[in-house]
């Protein structure tokens, strides 16, 4: 079984893949910093043989990678250096983007053809663009909604902080509410406004996939979207390791 592992700002996420199938999924906060006792239970429940990393946070790779070593035997593929994401960046400087964004394109291509714009709704959200011969052009990328709720309490005297909900109510009667209602409905609008405008620079029949670890609180609010896959990076890693290893 192949370990994939996706490392973010606020959460691991883990996926264990026989073949092209995610068998099982995990998720770590990173915050929690039990890597060690976390990746020895998954090995134990699971028969790991090989094991692939995109990281968007270094020190952490380098943790988990030589966790990883230890208990398999030998090191991980990682994103980047082992593998390089098979795509035309057509970034101004290709190194600036972020491994997770291209598997995320590359998986996008993969799954659904393009063109493609990806959203992820993770810790920032981002907007990645691919065209219609399978190069990445690039995109935006915004502070996420949990950012920007957090920022309402830390940046204001009288704003509670609060956790990321889905709001009860459009209009906001009360201050959580109206928080909330804020941060859902405009990431959402703000999101279907967004896709429309890159959907000009595209072409129509540009395909709309979301992912990310919010995706599952925005995704009834938005209207743009065509699919929702919130494995796409898990997914795009064990295509990359599947393809690598032919």
């Amino acid at each position: 079984m192949l370990l994939a592992i996706d490392i973010g700002n606020t959460n691991i996420s883990i996926g264990v893949f026989e073949d092209k199938r995610l068998w099982k999924r995990y998720s770590i906060p990173a915050k929690e910093k039990k890597y060690s006792a976390q990746l020895q239970k998954i090995f134990r429940q699971n028969k790991i043989h090989d094991a692939i990393i995109c990281s968007v946070v270094p020190s952490v790779t380098k943790i988990l990678a030589k966790d990883i070593e230890r208990l398999l035997g030998q090191p991980p593929y990682i994103i980047g250096k082992d593998i390089v994401v098979p795509i035309n960046n057509l970034y101004r400087k290709p190194r600036q983007v972020g491994q997770d964004r291209l598997v995320n394109a590359y998986a996008g291509i993969m799954l659904y053809g393009a063109p493609l714009i990806v959203v992820d709704f993770g810790t920032a959200v981002t907007f990645d663009l691919v065209s219609k011969d399978k190069a990445y052009l690039g995109g935006m990328i915004l502070p996420g909604l949990e950012i920007s709720l957090d920022a309402l309490a830390e940046r204001t005297a009288l704003l509670p902080k609060i956790k990321l909900t889905r709001p009860e109510e459009f209009i906001g009667r009360d201050t959580k509410n109206s928080m909330l209602s804020g941060i859902i409905y405009g990431f959402s609008s703000l999101a279907d406004s967004l896709i429309k405008k890159l959907k000009q620079k595209l072409g129509k029949n540009a395909q709309v996939i979301a992912t990310g670890g919010n995706i599952s609180l925005i995704s009834n609010y938005c209207r743009k979207i065509n699919k929702i896959n919130r494995d796409l990076t898990l997914q795009g890693l064990c295509l990359l390791f599947l393809r690598h290893n032919i």
